[in-house]
């Protein structure tokens, strides 16, 4: 039995009320090759499990959730189990559908321009928008009210997350540009055939810009309500995998996104003891204590590195098992943010939770693009934001458990052209060490 058809050309209005309480919605995410997507059909069928309608989205270009469930799916959600949907959705269709304006108009700019053939069709769809599409199905699902649990399978990176981070500056240009916009653009019309060779955009094209700003921002409202979504990080026991999750984890941070627990996958089992697997085994000892050290207080749920291949209903299962234990699959397992990025006055501020922590045992130091917090013989190190990586600390506070540590940009500033030339002062000794290694 299939749900509804949804109607993919009308999407809810902003502002629509339901009257069913809004679903859990838990976004699958990690390194290509570390099992997400079998986390996340796992997940999905826990949560089934319990008698929760549950729908497992997919929103990677590259499909696997159907090999990964063995069901043949497509763009409309499919029952696969009781009380179990999944979906893998056709970004081209929702491309058609929301862009078709846009598309059309700059297809003639480059047709006028003697682009033509598949290089125009290419240049018409800016990068990631096809997946940012993929990613405004979450909302459609999350408006009708059709089910409890909403499992989103995305793709191998947190790009597309960071794609969604700018609602203000949409809601502004929303409020504020657009309108003018189409006024001017009105208004030149009937001088713009004499002057230029190129069509000015219809209303149709405003129209399309106007209805993807507003999802987007419904979509980020989705997306950062930490009472009801959150993403889990998912990773293998491997230190360079590791690090990516961290810089992931501090992106997600900065654009207010919840992590509510991360999942290490494949570890060894502890029968491999004495085996020709002892080395790897030590080692990955070694990278899941960094890994409880640098995602410290998120919960850590582990899964074996199980005897046969993830596919198909029973070994999803198990790995589900191995995943969840005790608890549910679809819980908050952490509510608050562990990092929080904020700027104000040309200064950034990173706050970390470090409850019952005295000054006297704080010791912090940047190396590079890592920040290292050691309290007592405990060490920490997250990795920056590249943004963050490039700025020297500037100082630190520790207040109510939470230290927090400011950062500002000591590179040279561009003048304007008309400003008056400066003499440079001459350089102090210690640069290089001070931008290598930083205490603080």
């Amino acid at each position: 039995m299939s749900p509804p058809p949804i109607l993919y050309a009308q999407p809810m209005p902003l502002g629509t009320q339901r009257d069913a309480p809004e679903p859990r919605t838990i976004l699958i995410t990690g390194k290509g090759g570390v099992g997400k997507t079998s986390v996340a059909a796992a997940t999905a069928r826990a949560c089934a499990a319990r008698g929760l309608r549950t729908i497992v989205v997919s929103t990677d270009p590259a499909h696997s959730l159907g090999d990964s469930l063995e069901a043949a799916l497509g763009g409309e959600p499919r029952e696969v189990s009781e009380g179990l949907w999944a979906q893998e959705v056709d970004a081209q269709r929702e491309l058609e559908e929301n862009w078709s304006a846009v598309r059309g108009w700059l297809g003639q700019v480059l047709a006028d321009q003697g682009v033509l053939g598949i290089a125009a069709e290419e240049l018409t769809v800016p990068p990631g928008l096809d997946e940012l599409f993929s990613l405004l199905e979450i909302r459609r699902h999350h408006a009708s009210g059709r089910y409890d649990v909403i499992v989103v399978d995305c793709a191998p990176t947190g790009e597309t997350l960071r794609l969604l981070s700018f609602p203000d500056v949409a809601r502004w240009w929303l409020d504020k540009i657009l309108p003018w916009e189409r006024r001017l653009v009105a208004a030149a019309r009937p001088f713009a055939r004499s002057f230029l060779d190129v069509p000015l955009p219809g209303e149709d094209v405003f129209a399309d810009v106007q209805r993807l700003i507003g999802n987007l921002i419904a979509m980020n409202e989705v997306l950062r309500d930490r009472r009801r979504t959150s993403i889990r990080l998912v990773m293998t026991p491997d230190r360079m995998v590791i690090r990516e999750a961290q810089r992931t984890f501090t992106y997600l941070n900065l654009y207010g996104y919840l992590t509510d627990a991360v999942v290490v996958n494949r570890v060894f089992p502890a029968e491999l003891e004495g085996s020709y697997f002892d080395s790897w085994r030590e080692r990955q000892t070694e990278s899941l204590r960094q890994v409880h050290e640098g995602f410290d207080p998120l919960p850590v749920l582990c899964a074996d590195y199980l005897p046969e291949e993830v596919v198909g209903p029973e070994m999803l299962d198990r790995l589900g098992a191995e995943l969840f234990g005790s608890c549910d699959p679809e819980a908050l397992l952490h509510s608050e943010l562990s990092q929080r990025i904020t700027s104000a006055d040309g200064r950034t501020t990173l706050s970390i939770d470090v409850p019952f922590a005295e000054r006297s045992e704080l010791h912090l130091s940047k190396v590079g693009g890592e920040l290292i917090v050691r309290v007592g013989s405990q060490k920490r190190t997250i990795i920056l934001p590249d943004a963050l990586a490039r700025h020297r600390v500037a100082g630190a506070r520790l207040e109510a458990g939470t230290l927090e540590v400011s950062f500002e940009d000591d590179r040279p500033r561009r003048e304007p052209l008309d400003a008056p030339e400066r003499v440079p002062e001459p350089e102090r000794g210690g640069t290089r060490a001070r931008r290598g290694r930083q205490r603080v």
